[in-house]
């Protein structure tokens, strides 16, 4: 389920560019028409608007809609209070980690009669945690078909299934939701709470809405048609029958629709698809800064517009931003002669330009507006960027952390650690010439801890001998153990402070 975040903190329920296109040809079946072909809808649409009832076109369309279910099997903490105030009773190390089985329901379309699916990325990944072992297809009349995953994208929430089956399936095509208005009438097909087929109309309440969640596609279709968990990849229908959006995600205190669901817009969505389809891979422009929009307050304080341009908070080291000249404290209000604004933020600008272009920005540095050009770069996966981030003040248990496994440093020391890649030491504020490793776990019970190591240090050195890497750190320390050694002298660097040495106990 994809979270919805917004800066002031209210909970989030889950539910879990380019050019609209037609998915529906290029495929075996090729007699097969659409159930939302025009010639279809007009028969039981009026041209005007919506209809008296919405049960002739839900006829017309439900049997496209899908139910997807997954059997995975997912790594969990050891800890039974991981991530809670109390982790700390049974030591941050609690065991190793254990795989469990775990299941999913989410809903999906069909977009070709040969059976290709296309549903959210979280539908088939439990939260990107999970390794699928089995996806089940259900059709409106109940019948189950085995279905494998062909592509997923999880910068977008996007995936595509196939089932391999030699009979033609009912199938949508997706329509262009840029011709969107707030207003329209819309319908949305899926399986809330694992229910049946269930359909809800309502009226598109934004576009291209914002949620302040941050990334490139934070930019959504908002509807008041009801959409509850399980409607996640369903698909939101326009009144000519064409699937503008892909459901994703709720905004609610309670769990329950509020009136307030996103749907991916179909002009993001049928790119991908079609590219995951073919087995392409996803490319995205990318600068390598940490922004945040321009508000009020940073307005006012500038002297600038408000709601106009994004902040550079920070530049990372040896990326395209970098390479071109741009600088903390500067104000991008343009791309390629396009407004950076909250509809169309810089990160959804950037990363809808292909890698290696050179590209214009205008930017205010200092009150004066200057045009920086940058190649734009290839934007990393999502699991590298999350590599990449480093909270020193995160909890045990938090998503944020880096993923770490060092057996021989646990059981020695009771501590684990990553490498210190520039991003990182950008983050705990420490210049490039620092070399080492990060802390980003300590056993509470161990003579590390005891010394006052802590999550955010760095370790630079063992016994005198510089690292610059976990291996290092690893071997150093199997080093002193076979040299019957009872402590090694570490030196450590914590934040704010100059390096100092401190002899830590093997265990």
């Amino acid at each position: 389920m994809k979270p919805v975040r917004y800066a002031y903190g209210i909970s989030s329920a889950l539910l879990i560019g380019g050019a609209a296109i037609s998915l529906a040809t290029g495929h075996p079946a090729g007699a097969q028409v659409a159930q939302n072909d025009e010639s279809q809808i007009r028969r039981v649409v009026p041209q005007a608007g919506a209809p008296a009832s919405f049960a002739d076109l839900t006829a017309q369309l439900q049997p496209a809609v899908v139910n997807i279910s997954t059997r995975q099997r997912i790594r969990v903490s050891a800890n039974p209070f991981a991530g809670t105030p109390f982790a700390d009773l049974f030591g941050q190390r609690g065991g190793q980690p254990q795989t469990r089985e775990a299941q999913s329901l989410g809903s999906g379309f069909l977009i070709s009669a040969d059976g290709y699916v296309v549903t959210n990325n979280h539908v088939i990944t439990a939260d990107g945690q999970g390794q699928v072992e089995e996806i089940t297809v259900t059709l409106t009349d109940g019948t189950e078909y085995p279905a494998k995953l062909v592509g997923r994208d999880t910068a977008s929430d996007l995936a595509v299934l196939k089932i391999e089956r030699a009979k033609a399936f009912p199938f949508v095509k997706f329509g262009d939701s840029r011709q969107s208005r707030v207003g329209d009438w819309v319908i949305a097909i899926g399986q809330p709470f694992g229910l049946g087929g269930t359909v809800t109309a309502g009226i598109i309440s934004a576009v291209y809405r914002n949620t302040g969640s941050g990334g490139a596609y934070d930019r959504y279709i908002q509807t008041d048609a009801s959409i509850n968990r399980g409607n996640s990849g369903g698909p939101l229908f326009d009144m000519q029958g064409e699937v503008i959006g892909i459901n994703n995600a709720i905004f609610s205190p309670s769990g329950g629709s509020v009136g307030i669901g996103f749907a991916i817009p179909a002009e993001t969505a049928a790119p991908i698809v079609q590219k995951l389809m073919k087995g392409e891979a996803i490319e995205r422009g990318y600068l390598g800064v940490r922004i945040q929009p321009v508000t009020e307050d940073l307005a006012a304080s500038l002297g600038l517009e408000s709601n106009h341009g994004e902040f550079i908070q920070a530049v990372e080291p040896g990326e395209p931003a970098e390479k071109a000249g741009l600088q903390a404290g500067d104000i991008v209000v343009a791309v390629d002669g396009k407004d950076v604004t909250p509809d169309q933020t810089l990160s959804y600008l950037v990363a809808n330009i292909a890698p290696g272009t050179r590209v214009p920005l205008s930017v205010i540095r200092k009150g004066k507006r200057l045009t920086i050009n940058v190649v734009v770069g290839n934007r990393p996966s999502e699991e590298e960027l999350a590599d990449r981030t480093f909270d020193p003040d995160a909890q045990p248990g938090d998503d944020s952390s880096p993923p770490s496994q060092n057996g021989v440093l646990e059981d020695a020391l009771g501590v684990q650690v990553i490498d210190l890649t520039p991003q990182i030491a950008g983050q705990l504020g420490v210049g490039r010439d620092i070399k080492g490793v990060v802390v980003v776990a300590v056993d509470p019970n161990g003579d590390a801890a005891a010394k006052a190591i802590q999550r955010g240090d760095i370790v630079m050195s063992v016994n005198y001998n510089a690292i610059s890497s976990v291996a290092e750190f690893e071997a150093a320390v199997r080093e002193a153990k076979s040299s019957n050694r009872s402590a090694v002298l570490l030196q450590v660097k914590k934040r704010g402070s100059p390096p100092i040495y401190l002899p830590i106990r093997l265990r």
